[in-house]
């Protein structure tokens, strides 16, 4: 199963955009995928469910993680990193069989003009901490504003031909 994780707690944020428009181009490739948001993760995470503890609210989010073979995580760019909500949900979720030898697919979004590159880098570094394998083609997308259309769908040539490697690469990943 694919998870694709919109990696930020921001309503309707650009991110959620770019997550949904994989998910789509993903079942038009015949690959389902699910996909998470992490504006739904409890308001009390922090409280409830790190250190051991475990709410019923963040079990059906665990269910989710462990029984995931595949992640995408589409990251803003939030103070030159990645938001610490993903690495909330990265540290709620059980050590270390949640991530442990499943792959994952990296794409980074900013307003600016860099693509979250150091935040993707930054998170490169979690994912090889819990075991998690990397697929080489990591995806950066700056001006995403520029990039989205009225329907919330990348357009852009150059970014969907990127996309579109980076898709089916993941799929034989």
């Amino acid at each position: 199963m694919i998870t694709i994780i919109a990696a930020t707690n921001r309503p309707n944020s650009n991110t959620l955009k770019v997550a949904k428009y994989y998910q789509q181009q993903l079942k038009l490739k015949g690959s389902d995928a699910n996909l998470f948001s992490l504006e739904h993760l409890p308001a009390d995470v922090l409280n409830t469910d790190m250190y051991g503890k475990r709410s019923v609210a963040f079990q059906k989010i665990q269910d989710l993680i462990s029984s995931t073979e595949k992640f995408i995580f589409v990251m803003p760019e939030y103070n030159g990193s990645y938001p610490g909500v993903l690495k909330v949900l990265v540290d709620a979720c059980n050590y270390p069989d949640s991530f442990y030898d499943k792959k994952a697919a990296l794409i980074g979004v900013s307003s600016g003009k860099y693509g979250n590159i150091r935040g993707v880098d930054h998170f490169t570094g979690v994912c090889h901490y819990v075991h998690l394998h990397v697929l080489p083609l990591r995806i950066h997308i700056p001006n995403i504003k520029q990039e989205l259309n009225e329907n919330g769908n990348l357009f852009k040539e150059d970014t969907l031909k990127f996309t579109d490697e980076q898709i089916d690469k993941f799929i034989k990943f």
